[in-house]
């Protein structure tokens, strides 16, 4: 017997219509980065509605979709600078580990290269040992570490090759 299977993933930029889905991936995310991490106080489990309304008209924000439910989103923020800033990057406790957060990433690296941007950074627990070998794995590393709020947060940094002109 042959049996074909096909999984739909979309990710696209994005809207209003978003909003409550990617608060609900947000929240579900950051409490399992919670439970990982010890991790006491997180900005992401307070954002309102307004919060994630800004962000979209403020930065660039992907949703992922399979088989069209809302399953996993990021935020970048992009600087006069051409540096970026990845944030709220989340995919649903029973959507990881299929490619989705793969998907998520490989979109906003073409966004990123795209808008000319040389460098994206983002934070995220140093002992976080998941989290760190799937930012390893789309050529992140760790540029240092702080103890500003309270646990050893590892800033990441993934550098983009100059197109030539």
């Amino acid at each position: 017997m042959d049996i074909e299977f096909q999984s739909l993933f979309q990710v696209r930029l994005a809207n209003y219509d978003d909003i409550p889905a990617i608060m609900s991936i947000t929240r579900e995310g950051f409490v399992k980065y919670q439970q990982m991490t010890g991790v006491k106080h997180l900005a992401a489990l307070e954002e309102s509605y307004n919060d994630v309304k800004k962000d979209i008209d403020t930065k660039v924000v992907l949703i992922a979709l399979s088989d069209g439910e809302p399953v996993g989103s990021v935020r970048i923020e992009i600087f006069p600078d051409k540096t970026a800033y990845l944030s709220r990057f989340a995919v649903k406790v029973t959507s990881q580990n299929n490619g989705i957060g793969k998907s998520i990433m490989n979109l906003a690296d073409r966004i990123m290269m795209k808008k000319g941007v040389t460098q994206i950074s983002l934070h995220t627990d140093s002992k976080a040992t998941p989290l760190i070998r799937f930012y390893y794995g789309r050529g992140f590393y760790i540029d240092s570490t702080d103890k500003s709020r309270g646990y050893t947060r590892a800033l990441l940094v993934k550098e983009y090759a100059k197109k030539d002109c």
